[in-house]
């Protein structure tokens, strides 16, 4: 019986969405998965953990994000989600792929301090995930996910957020957060 492909949605307002897409990465990588991550906000000017791991083991980690919207022009912005977008459709395209991670799509999709529907259409989004090869898994994280999205997908997990240790002023830890 061939596998069919699953959809995971890990979203919500809690920390850990990234940390549970690299769980399920993990699990792929041991079971002799070929994986591809790809980080939707991240920058690749900044180094975090998950990207220095999956080095190591030998997976395909695209940060293709300028940082937080605060930090770049929104033109800028703009262009770094359109090449994104292309990226993301090749890959979603791709029947090498076992599973694919979009990590912080979820974020993206729910910018809203200017506008995104023609660099990163969300009908744009829906159809490539349905038209995806049958057997890619594919997860998706971020804040804010699309109910659109949500309806589409074979597992929705949302995290909150009951207690966190930057309400006590501990700022982002190394190896916990990046």
């Amino acid at each position: 019986m061939a596998r069919q492909g699953l959809f995971l949605i890990y979203t919500g307002d809690g920390k850990g969405k990234t940390t549970a897409s690299l769980g399920v990465t993990l699990r792929a990588i041991g079971r002799g998965l070929q994986v591809k991550y790809m980080q939707f906000i991240k920058s690749p000017e900044r180094t975090y953990g998950e990207a220095l791991a999956l080095r190591k083991l030998g997976v395909e980690m695209e940060q293709m994000g300028i940082g937080f919207t605060w930090t770049k022009t929104p033109e800028e912005h703009r262009e770094a989600l359109r090449l994104a977008w292309q990226k993301t459709k090749a890959a979603l395209a791709d029947p090498s792929i076992d599973l694919l991670v979009l990590d912080e799509l979820n974020n993206a999709l729910s910018i809203d301090k200017f506008p995104i529907d023609d660099v990163l259409p969300l009908q744009e989004v829906i159809e490539a995930i349905q038209n995806r090869p049958s057997t890619m898994h594919l997860v998706i994280t971020g804040r804010n996910a699309k109910n659109e999205l949500k309806d589409l997908a074979d597992l929705v997990s949302t995290i909150d957020a009951t207690k966190h240790y930057y309400e006590s002023g501990i700022p982002a830890v190394k190896g916990l957060e990046f």
